[in-house]
């Protein structure tokens, strides 16, 4: 039954050893499928030999309509996750989908042959994928191959920490199958992946590009003086609210190219991109909504916002400013403070910096309070993103004036300012905010950026945050 699962180098990408432990694996698989009258996952995982860049391999490697996923974090010692193909899917609507998709993939990890992870964090095991805003998803055409919960079980996943790069390989055996059909269709998949660098954009392409807004700047200028009105009166302590911009290219968006250089200009935040069909959801997010390790929970409250300068004097000025900013403050003390609330019951103790910092960024400069638990419980990964999702750094405090968002914003959030990530087998995993970020269809793209909304904010100053925000984006899509 051995095949030679080759590289385009001559090198293999499962040795003799891992691949007498995948034929192994699947014929313990087959037995269980038959005996059990369904499916049963295999996932094998391999380190590899050799300096590799799991999104350009998988960029490289993606068939027309793939899934494909990537999640970087270039300055956290070269942490990077990338996934290609679907074998199983979890999807999931409503306000219990956090709990429903959680419930299954445990169902799931805890039936599926699977080695035990060894590498780096997203190795062996994993769901990737993401959950939208609004408890019901989308409903405009755009988000239709975004669910409101969709985590999937990929075909393939490389996951990299420093100069380590492992290569998880998953394959459903059914009933109905043989081992040697389950290796041949590993072995197709492999046969795909080739090391070549990201494709770059075109400096020069043939048409021009065209920037607008399906809303005019004016709308979200009224709707920031109705919500600081709302807030003045009592209703409400905060909200985030968010612009749309659209571009249209001369030529099809290419989202590899555009993920390369997001990673370039921004090596501190979360790059991610997840690709379904034709349509990409990617950005560059600097938020954090939960890291589990163990019984160990990591978050921030990211909110409070200034501009960056090319002078080192007048950035560190700024970053002065904003530290000094009772807005600003009170927008990072709102955040911090639900965090800590949501968490404390599922907590032995939880602890908030006591004082926010500056977090720079390419474009942009934060208040950032880290924030830090023991957890009580082993929740996963998914429960504790359900439990704190949306944070007022991107919905509203009070939760229960949520239903002003889309009333004052007037567009369809999808998946934009929903958490984004991973989670393994164990239940340790790491969600970011999904902010920055722009929905790739062919030649349009829609860009989303926001911001926190309390009583002193000033209309024409929101207005221009978001045009720094857009900044993330615009150059990337526009030239």
């Amino acid at each position: 039954m051995r095949r030679t699962i080759a590289r385009a180098d001559g090198g293999r990408w499962l040795d003799d050893r891992a691949l007498e432990r995948l034929e192994r694996q699947l014929h313990a698989a087959l037995r269980r499928a038959r005996a059990a009258g369904a499916p049963t996952l295999v996932s094998l995982t391999a380190q590899l030999t050799g300096s590799h860049d799991p999104a350009a391999l998988v960029a490289a490697a993606r068939r027309p309509g793939d899934q494909w996923f990537c999640l970087e974090q270039p300055d956290r010692h070269g942490s990077a996750l990338a996934a290609l193909g679907r074998v199983r899917s979890l999807e999931e609507r409503g306000p219990e989908r956090f709990a429903k998709v959680a419930a299954r993939w445990r169902t799931l990890a805890s039936a599926a042959l699977a080695d035990e992870a060894s590498g780096p964090s997203g190795s062996g095991l994993a769901a990737i994928g993401g959950f939208a805003f609004a408890p019901e998803g989308g409903t405009a055409p755009a988000w239709a191959s975004y669910e409101a919960a969709s985590l999937t079980v990929p075909e393939l996943s490389l996951a990299r920490q420093r100069d380590e790069t492992w290569l998880t390989v998953n394959v459903d055996v059914a009933p109905d199958d043989t081992a040697e059909d389950a290796l041949a269709r590993v072995s197709r998949r492999l046969s795909d992946l080739r090391a070549q660098p990201l494709p770059l954009i075109d400096p020069e392409p043939v048409g021009s590009y065209t920037v607008s807004s399906p809303m005019p700047p004016a709308h979200f200028e009224e709707a920031v003086a109705r919500a600081v009105a709302r807030i003045r009166a009592g209703e409400l302590e905060k909200i985030v609210l968010a612009r749309e911009v659209e571009v249209l290219a001369p030529a099809r968006h290419d989202p590899a190219a555009v993920f390369g250089l997001l990673r370039q200009a921004f090596p501190s935040s979360f790059v991610y991109a997840v690709g379904r069909g034709r349509s990409t959801f990617i950005g560059a997010t600097p938020e954090l909504l939960i890291r589990r390790q163990g019984q160990r929970a990591t978050t921030v409250a990211l909110a409070g916002s200034a501009r960056r300068s090319a002078d080192p004097a007048v950035d560190d000025h700024l970053g002065e400013q904003l530290l000094r900013s009772d807005k600003d403050r009170e927008e990072n003390a709102i955040v911090g403070r639900r965090i800590a609330r949501a968490l404390r019951p599922h907590a032995v103790w939880v602890s908030a910096a006591p004082e926010p910092v500056v977090v720079r960024v390419a474009n942009i400069q934060h208040l950032a309070t880290p924030i830090r638990a023991q957890l009580a419980s082993p929740l996963g990964a998914i429960e504790l993103a359900g439990i704190l999702h949306p944070t007022p750094a991107v919905g509203a405090e009070p939760s229960s004036a949520l239903d002003a968002i889309p009333a004052l914003e007037g567009f369809d959030r999808g998946w934009y300012a929903g958490p984004v990530g991973w989670t393994d087998a164990s239940g340790d995993g790491e969600f970011c905010v999904a902010l920055r970020c722009a929905l790739l269809h062919d030649r349009v793209a829609r860009c989303y950026a926001g911001c926190g909304i309390v009583r002193d904010s000033e209309p024409a100053a929101e207005l221009a945050e978001t045009e720094i925000k857009l900044g993330v984006m615009l150059p990337a899509l526009a030239g």
